[in-house]
């Protein structure tokens, strides 16, 4: 799944080549968000700005009017020139906006909606996500209080919980605990807040380190491998060459993995 650093990237590139122009058509290959979308007569608007919240991407048009995707597993933004043949079919795209210069088309979302500026205040998902790790002001001690908040859950399992942060997925989750060397399976209830913000200051660390051009990576650049445990079951540590386990984990069933050695329970200072 698209972690918040992938969506980040994805708005500040949308942003970069739509903010400011006018809507010269909208489609989609689900009705219902077609038919709003002439209600809402988007084509003729301008597009203000794209932003990331999370894992989530919102597309905000003039008037108030907000285009809402979440990508999933498979979702993904693609911007193409007026023009220029697309990567996937048309019959996958949940979005099209196109300007003079540009075509923006969001493939694959599970969920694409149209929202107003009061129902976004009061949307389910949107109005409880936890402090955004890539805001610009973002706040250490409410994420802390979060997690703090999920104390019978195992600490991997809390982070993922959006609620309690957003930002955080699959990869990271298992890449940040082993940095830290924590068990992903402590119980939160176990941990000391300042654990808990080692926690949240590496996760944003390397969200943050993960926003410039190129494949995402935790480990050193020149290292062969661009992750530390993530994917990489049966194959040796890049610490100490004990096997990285692997196993699904919580009510989702999401796969992690780590070392066993490495990873013993306490928390250490991070290390790259």
């Amino acid at each position: 799944m698209p972690e918040g650093d992938t969506l980040w990237r994805a708005a500040r590139t949308l942003h970069g080549a739509l903010a400011g122009q006018q809507v010269t058509g909208f489609a989609s290959s689900l009705p219902e968000v077609a038919a709003v979308a002439r209600g809402l007569r988007v084509a003729g608007r301008t597009l203000d700005a794209v932003e990331a919240r999370g894992k989530h991407l919102l597309v905000r048009f003039s008037g108030g009017v907000t285009l809402h995707t979440h990508l999933g597993l498979h979702g993904a933004w693609h911007l193409y020139r007026t023009g220029s043949r697309w990567q996937r079919s048309p019959a996958r795209a949940r979005a099209v906006v196109r300007t003079a210069t540009a075509v923006a088309v969001c493939f694959d979302a599970p969920v694409v909606e149209w929202i107003g500026p009061l129902s976004e205040a009061a949307h389910p998902s949107l109005a409880s996500l936890g402090p955004d790790l890539l805001a610009t002001g973002f706040d250490a001690a409410a994420a802390v209080r979060g997690l703090r908040a999920r104390g019978d859950d195992e600490i991997a399992v809390a982070l993922l919980d959006q609620r309690a942060l957003c930002g955080i997925g699959n990869v990271y989750k298992s890449e940040l605990l082993f940095l830290c060397g924590m068990s992903p399976f402590r119980l939160v209830r176990d941990l000391d807040d300042a654990t808990l913000a080692l926690l949240v200051d590496t996760a944003r660390t390397l969200l943050r380190r993960n926003l410039g051009p190129g494949a995402r990576r935790t480990t050193a650049a020149g290292q062969r491998s661009a992750l530390f445990v993530y994917g990489r079951t049966g194959r040796g540590c890049l610490r100490c060459r004990t096997k990285i386990e692997s196993r699904a984990q919580g009510e989702q069933a999401r796969t992690t993995y780590w070392c066993p050695r490495c990873q013993f329970g306490a928390a250490l200072a991070p290390r790259a």
